[in-house]
């Protein structure tokens, strides 16, 4: 694998006063704790500050009573290579997000790349190449992890220990190719697991040219990792349809803002009453035609905590440590060791709500004061949130 561009490193960080931390952690989701402590990107300490080394820090951050969340995780995105898309601007995309407080970004698969190559030759060689993109250049310190081959006939089992060889750990959107059939895909899927490649399938009508229905009998024998944007991108399944799928799969239920928003609401009680909340992941599915949207994290945590009546300590979670411990990743949770990747946020100004978690639970989006990535302080006041009524400061 090509070695990824040296990144400036954090240095010792200390982040005190804060008044709510959002662990990211479904079973524990709001931590005993006021203070983190971040030694060159990762974190090193969370306690009370009184029992943190704090000494010799290179920066200084006062949440001033503020929330501290796990950086947010978009889970479907679709992204090309540079900054050459029909969709949006991608450079600006990736960092209008980054002010929505997303600090890490899967590809679904690079669909929208224009020409993009269909024969086995070339999607390899496109998966490879977004794949090095990204990893050697990220656009505001945010993660795309990119590099999503869309399968077509033909592939066989030699091209997934090619790619897996490569560096690819992903596969685009099943569904979004020439494989459309329950028993391809299913074989297909498995040659991607022996390698260590992780597959998320399209649920629903299809979405661009030359892709398709795909409905709850393909989705269940493909067996795919996770089942992507459950609710419809754009349009869903039955209801009846998408609580056989809850039912009857283990695999990972990501609900997507670019989806039919009643299924949203519905597939997340569901899965409440299931007790398998777990299992849910959120992605904006963006770009789309639909266009992109910055606080599409933000705004699906909103409504799935508002009218789905999840707790919005637990709907944090979706977006961070579900994702997190079902892709693999080393961010999405407060832990010692983890990336540094923080978002810090307050109840956004003159919403009704007396603090973070009863606003989101009305609705409202919260205002974003601050985002890192490995510990570098990479936005401060978001420029596309509601303003937050206290801000952090940076004291060092």
């Amino acid at each position: 694998m090509a070695a990824a561009a040296p990144e400036a490193k954090s240095g010792k960080v200390v982040i005190k006063n804060i008044g709510l931390l959002l662990s990211g952690d479904l079973d524990n989701p709001i931590l005993e704790a006021d203070t983190i402590v971040v030694n060159d990107g990762r974190i090193a300490a969370v306690g009370k500050y009184k029992d943190c080394d704090v000494e010799g820090a290179d920066r200084v951050i006062d949440c001033r009573g503020t929330a501290l969340a796990p950086g947010l995780i978009d889970s479907h995105v679709h992204p090309v290579a540079g900054d050459w898309t029909p969709r949006q601007g991608q450079i600006g995309w990736i960092d209008s997000t980054l002010n929505g407080g997303v600090t890490t970004m899967i590809s679904a698969g690079e669909v929208h790349y224009p020409g993009r190559p269909k024969d086995i030759v070339g999607l390899k060689a496109l998966a490879i190449t977004s794949q090095r993109a990204f990893e050697n250049a990220r656009p505001g310190g945010v993660k795309v992890l990119a590099g999503a081959p869309v399968i077509e006939k033909g592939m066989v089992e030699s091209d997934f220990k090619d790619l897996a060889d490569a560096g690819v750990k992903l596969l685009g959107e099943i569904g979004l190719g020439s494989v459309k059939a329950g028993d391809e895909a299913a074989e297909m899927v498995k040659w991607a697991r022996k390698y260590g490649i992780q597959s998320t399938i399209h649920t629903g009508g299809p979405s661009i040219p030359g892709s398709g229905l795909i409905d709850k009998d393909v989705v269940l024998e493909a067996d795919a990792d996770i089942i992507g944007h459950i609710n419809g991108g754009h349009t869903a399944l039955p209801y009846k349809h998408v609580c056989e799928l809850c039912e009857r799969s283990t695999r990972g239920i990501e609900i997507v803002h670019n989806g039919n928003e009643r299924i949203a609401i519905l597939t997340a009680r569901h899965a409440h009453e299931l007790g398998c909340l777990h299992r849910v992941i959120l992605g904006t599915d963006g770009p789309a035609g639909s266009g992109v949207q910055p606080l599409g994290i933000l705004r699906m945590i909103a409504q799935l905590s508002s009218l789905a009546d999840i707790p919005a300590e637990i709907a944090f979670c979706f977006a961070t440590g579900n994702t997190a411990r079902m892709r693999d990743l080393d961010c999405g949770l407060i832990e010692v060791g983890r990336a540094a990747d923080f978002v810090i946020m307050d109840r956004a100004q003159h919403t009704p709500a007396e603090n973070i978690l009863e606003s989101v639970q009305l609705g409202d989006i919260p205002g974003i004061g601050m985002v890192i990535i490995d510990g570098i302080v990479r936005c401060q006041r978001s420029r596309n949130t509601p303003p937050a009524t206290e801000l952090p400061v940076i004291e060092k």
